[in-house]
């Protein structure tokens, strides 16, 4: 246990935990914190800001999402069919869309969400398992949120939780030079709208593709009188607090190429059923 009584991810208990801690600070960080975007649109610049990162046209990056939407996001190696109700999509307004990074799919609704990506070079998670460099960049977040009396800890291998129940999930690729790291919290929830358009905990339809855990989910909302901005407002000086950040903005060509890329594959019935 550490001497603040949460137990040490493995990378801290690592001989190399100081020179893996020290290379948040070798990068100058940049905040993208922007209006409202159709799901399509985030996954795209998903893709792009991960690629101009690697190319080193953009210094590493944290982006706050805000949605203009209903959404279920899909892993990239999961089915359709397993994961959506088409019913219950239709009747809530629900937009699928499949991701980049793979995991479980996640429903969100605009004012219920918190969801933030990473941008950074490779050589940040250099040396680290996958299982590794899912804690240790979320180590911010986590002292976040125990700054607002939650009392957060992290679940092998992609869960930020407490003690009383999961909050949100992370999902991680590395491609072109780059690590996206990526991460949907339930700031609130509609329990019944998930399950009419989840197949949660229901028989398969298809042998395609991993399927997502049942997890008990209980929001911030229940573990802290905080509201959303005020939240998200924390996490943002949590980072900046600890490893300096500087306000930016998406450019006229980022914005361009995920426009391109949202309407020709994250908009597309073959990249959405690429597992049906």
């Amino acid at each position: 246990m550490s001497g603040s009584g949460y137990e040490k991810s493995a990378w801290e208990l690592s001989p190399r935990a100081e020179e893996f801690r020290a290379r948040w600070f070798d990068y100058e960080w940049e905040l993208i914190r922007e209006g409202p975007q159709p799901a399509e649109m985030h996954m795209a610049l998903d893709e792009v800001l991960t690629y101009e990162v690697g190319r080193g046209r953009r210094k590493p990056t944290l982006r706050i999402w805000e949605w203009n939407q209903n959404a279920v996001i899909l892993g990239r190696f999961q089915s359709v069919k397993n994961e959506v109700d088409p019913d219950g999509a239709a009747k809530h307004d629900v937009n699928v869309v499949r991701r980049i990074t793979g995991g479980g799919a996640m429903f969100t609704e605009p004012q219920n969400a918190i969801t933030y990506s990473i941008y950074a070079p490779e050589e940040m998670v250099k040396g680290m398992s996958f299982i590794d460099s899912y804690a240790f960049m979320d180590d911010w977040v986590l002292q976040a949120l125990r700054s607002m009396g939650v009392e957060a800890v992290y679940k092998p291998i992609n869960d930020i939780s407490s003690a009383k129940g999961k909050i949100g999930g992370a999902a991680q690729t590395r491609r072109g030079g780059a690590v996206l790291h990526h991460v949907m919290a339930a700031y609130d929830m509609n329990p019944g709208t998930m399950l009419e358009v989840l197949r949660i905990g229901r028989e398969k339809l298809s042998d395609k593709g991993s399927v997502s855990a049942n997890k008990r989910v209980t929001p911030l909302s229940e573990q802290t009188q905080m509201s959303r901005e005020a939240v998200l407002d924390r996490l943002v000086d949590k980072f900046r607090e600890l490893y300096g950040l500087t306000e930016g903005a998406v450019t006229q060509d980022e914005v361009a190429a995920a426009e391109k890329l949202a309407r020709e594959k994250f908009s597309s019935e073959e990249w959405l059923y690429l597992l049906p």
